[in-house]
């Protein structure tokens, strides 16, 4: 199948990764430095947990060619960038536009898809499960097993014909394609999720090894509240029951566990702290999105969540400090 991939970042990298390895025609769109460094290197993916390197050589663009026909278009990219790219989506001659990243705002963005579209599309949003860094040209990705993608529309799973597409365009591959009822709702759920850690990191000038056991704690209570709140808005908390790993019980002593590995190691530097670095914008935009939320729900306590985020320094400060790292 004839498949764009818009963006190539860590994850952007990978999806492709694993698009070619399942046979189809693939093209990356990418700019820049990145864009001389595919064109001259091809894709080189240095799999962290795998301990294992892929050079692949997908077709490489600068821009969206309106008269090329795609049988899927993945635009992967930061939060804040996705809206510039709204309008070329919405140009695009495919039936199927995936944005796949962190969204906070998936129903004003497929309704810009839609309604700049003079054919119909199917609007799907989606999260790879992998993180990682660049570094001299290539992808340092880190995943689990073979990774997954959670996804869905904004009213329930794709239809079958969807599903269909996506079972050829992942043939062969054991990369899993998760899908559920309410990406709206799961975007939300994985921000109450991720905010705490990210403000934890910029606690520790990311390095989460300079953590202590009281700040992750705190953290894992601030996630609880953040599901709290959304809870008390009426969006259901997906993947369901995920809310009991952050009460008391055995769930949240495996989820102490798990993010003390995390924190400790370089599983954490390259899932969380490395995305911090290089993504304060993204960051900022989602906090300030996640905390109008809030406003409506004015009068919900949430100590832990307050006290965490006081205590890293000034989007303005963390701008100063990192954006020289940023990779787009």
């Amino acid at each position: 199948m004839k498949v764009l991939v818009y963006g190539a970042g860590v994850i952007g990298s990978y999806l492709a990764h694993v698009l070619c390895a399942a046979g189809n025609d693939v093209t990356v769109l990418a700019r820049g430095r990145r864009k001389r460094d595919l064109e001259e290197k091809g894709l080189v993916i240095r799999h962290y947990l795998q301990r294992t390197g892929t050079v692949d050589r997908p077709h490489i663009t600068g821009a969206l060619d309106a008269g090329v026909r795609y049988d899927a278009v993945f635009a992967v990219m930061q939060f804040q960038q996705m809206h510039a790219v709204l309008p070329e989506l919405a140009a695009a001659d495919t039936p199927l536009v995936c944005l796949v990243g962190n969204n906070i705002a998936a129903p004003e963005m497929e309704r810009a898809i839609l309604d700049g579209s003079a054919a119909p599309k199917t609007v799907l949003f989606g999260f790879q499960g992998t993180g990682g860094r660049r570094e001299d040209g290539k992808a340092v990705c880190v995943r689990m097993g073979a990774g997954s993608l959670t996804c869905g529309t904004l009213r329930g799973e794709p239809d079958e014909a969807v599903k269909a597409v996506f079972q050829k365009l992942f043939a062969g591959q054991a990369y899993r394609v998760d899908y559920v009822p309410d990406m709206d709702a799961w975007y939300k759920c994985h921000l109450a999720f991720i905010l705490p850690i990210a403000y934890l990191c910029y606690q520790t000038d990311c390095d989460l090894r300079r953590s202590t056991r009281r700040q992750r704690r705190q953290m894992m209570d601030a996630v609880a509240e953040g599901y709290r709140l959304l809870r008390s808005l009426g969006y259901p908390i997906l993947p369901e029951g995920d809310d009991r790993y952050f009460e008391p019980g055995l769930r949240r002593a495996a989820m102490c566990v798990m993010l003390w590995f995390m924190a400790k190691t370089a599983v954490g530097r390259l899932a969380a702290s490395d995305h911090c670095r290089h993504a304060v914008s993204e960051l900022e935009a989602l906090d300030r999105a996640f905390m109008a939320l809030r406003e409506r729900s004015p009068r919900l306590p949430m100590p832990n969540w307050d006290t965490l985020r006081a205590g890293m320094p000034a989007w303005e400060t963390l701008h100063r400090t990192w954006d020289a790292e940023t990779v787009l």
